[in-house]
């Protein structure tokens, strides 16, 4: 076990060192510009985000999860972040285009560049992580499916909101950001 866990952390530093600073920045950007943000992803993506969405909530973005019967329409002003390895989820796709049709800004974080919705995203943040897919370029992987994109995802995005908050006083956000936390378990 102790191999394959040092493999897997070994391919995961190796796209982490590989993700472009100037989109990682356009996102953070965004995020603090937009009036409310929508996260969307399908499968382990659609994890991956509602665990970004989470951390947003924490850091006191408003936020919401596309598919929970909570989320209001979506609205010029507003951000929608999603989150397709391939970049060419059906569903993802049309939500896409309906958020850019009402004004919003949409961002996606992805694999392909040069997929049907980043073509028409106002953002992209490539992961350059192995999906389901092995396209030629993407990374070798000893795990499964999409694995190496999730774990990605997760780790940066997480990332981006910590440089996302640092401008606030760090003592301060993190009061705040346990202020937030569920105090319903």
């Amino acid at each position: 076990m102790k191999s394959i866990i040092k493999t897997v952390s070994e391919e995961i530093s190796g796209v982490l060192s590989a993700i472009n600073n100037e989109e990682a920045v356009h996102l953070s950007c965004q995020l603090k510009e937009a009036k409310r943000i929508f996260v969307l992803g399908e499968g382990r993506s659609g994890l991956m985000g509602k665990a970004f969405a989470m951390r947003l909530m924490h850091g006191g973005f408003p936020v919401y999860v596309v598919g929970e019967t909570v989320t209001p329409s979506i609205e010029a002003g507003d951000l929608l972040v999603a989150i397709s390895g391939s970049g060419s989820t059906g569903a993802i796709l049309q939500f896409a285009d309906k958020a850019k049709e009402i004004g919003a800004k949409v961002f996606l974080v992805t694999t392909n560049r040069e997929s049907k919705i980043a073509a028409l995203c106002d953002g992209i943040l490539r992961i350059p992580a192995a999906t389901k897919h092995r396209r030629p370029d993407e990374p070798g992987t000893i795990q499964p499916l999409g694995n190496q994109f999730d774990q990605s995802v997760h780790l940066v995005l997480d990332a981006i909101i910590i440089g996302t908050l640092q401008a606030e006083n760090q003592e301060l956000a993190y009061e705040e950001m346990t202020k937030r936390h569920t105090n319903l378990e």
